[in-house]
């Protein structure tokens, strides 16, 4: 049987075993090596989707993997009824980079955005002795799919078939600061918000919008909760993409590239907000097990000794300017928006068709962000020469 027969052969068996809720492309990857993917034939995939903004280091890279292969020799999972050190050790490490004060590591960023809706209720529950309380989410945004964080999504297309949700969220508009102002009485206790939105279409928050926000939560003792899921790990060109606002959030989610791959979130807290729940109010099985934090503490090491976010705001720089151009010699593209390696092209029609024909004909990984955009989340190790091949790649198939 040839090579094209097996894939065929495979994915008809895919499609038989394997719950429909994701539309996929006709191609099975094997394997990758730095920001290159291969499939079961053997074709060469420059990759600009990094598993949605999740492989940041690339895929083999040397370190990271030899540090995996020791840790899953030592030791993959105990619980969390006992110690670990490679939680304490990514634990550390990941505080000191986003400069907060407690860490709860969760399996997903999904997850991470449960954990932090529940500090908030906490929170204010403390504060108050009853429950019953608010929190204000953005139109537009993106949290996840479970019940809670999909509670939070400003996004009708995603809730209405599983309706009711949470009870007591009410959507801002975002960067509309006087919509969220509007929104706040006695029962709010957290404005969730992404730093920069992701599904929503890659727009980045106004500093004014984000520091007017901070200001009426500390006037109104709520919790501002960050989502840095996407937007985080030097994705912005800054560590966490609220680094480069000077606003510091009371909780943080992160996911994503913090494993590389391997699946791991967390959700992060400072100030009153790092002590609001106790034992028994929050748990998980898998969270924060021996293997996943040794993944996190090495991507976390590499970053700082091989200098990533510095790379990444030079190459940021390098890739918004080839797409202004891009986007200056064709009509098609209605728009520009992002920071870093976060960068999206706004088109006037659906970019479907040029997703998949950049995939099946020039064999480019992109990935959309709603109907009419492409986002640019490469692996944070692209080169110059990387962006050009893109273009070159893009510019045939528009």
């Amino acid at each position: 049987m040839s090579a094209a027969s097996e894939k065929n052969a495979a994915i008809g068996r895919a499609e038989q075993i394997l719950y429909k809720t994701y539309n996929r492309f006709p191609v099975i990857f094997d394997h990758g090596k730095g920001v290159h993917l291969y499939d079961t034939e053997g074709n060469e995939y420059l990759d600009f989707g990094a598993g949605i903004a999740v492989v940041g280091l690339g895929y083999g890279d040397p370190e990271y993997t030899a540090a995996l292969e020791v840790q899953a020799g030592k030791l993959l999972h105990i619980s969390n009824l006992f110690y670990n050190q490679p939680a304490i050790d990514a634990g550390e490490k990941l505080l000191k980079a986003a400069q907060m004060d407690r860490v709860f590591f969760t399996n997903s960023g999904t997850e991470a955005i449960e954990g932090a809706l529940k500090i908030a209720k906490r929170y204010a529950y403390n504060r108050d002795g009853h429950g019953g309380h608010e929190i204000i989410a953005m139109k537009h945004s993106f949290h996840g799919r479970s019940l809670g964080a999909l509670s939070v999504t400003g996004n009708d297309h995603y809730q209405e078939p599983f309706a009711p949700l949470l009870p007591g969220i009410r959507f801002a508009q975002f960067n509309d600061l006087d919509s969220v102002k509007a929104l706040v009485n006695e029962k709010t206790c957290a404005v969730i918000l992404e730093t920069i939105q992701g599904e929503g279409g890659i727009y980045p928050a106004e500093k004014g919008f984000l520091q007017g926000v901070r200001e009426l939560c500390d006037e109104h003792d709520m919790l501002l909760i960050l989502d840095e899921i996407q937007c985080g790990m030097g994705r912005s060109g800054d560590m966490f993409a609220w680094q480069g606002y000077g606003v510091k959030p009371d909780v943080m989610t992160v996911a994503k590239a913090l494993g590389n791959g391997v699946p791991i979130g967390a959700f992060l807290a400072c100030g009153a907000a790092a002590t609001a729940m106790v034992p028994g109010d929050h748990g998980t099985t898998y969270g924060g097990n021996p293997f996943v934090c040794a993944a996190a503490a090495k991507v976390l090491e590499i970053f700082e000794n091989r200098d990533i976010v510095d790379h990444v705001r030079r190459i940021g720089g390098y890739l918004w300017d080839r797409l202004e151009e891009l986007k200056g010699r064709h009509d098609c593209i209605a728009d520009h928006r992002g920071k870093g390696l976060i960068q999206g092209l706004e088109f006037h029609g659906p970019v479907s068709g040029i997703v998949r024909k950049a995939l099946l004909e020039q064999q480019l990984v992109l990935i959309s962000a709603g109907a009419n955009i492409i986002r640019f989340v490469p692996p944070l190790v692209i080169t110059e020469e990387d962006v050009d091949v893109m273009i070159e790649k893009l510019e045939k198939v528009l």
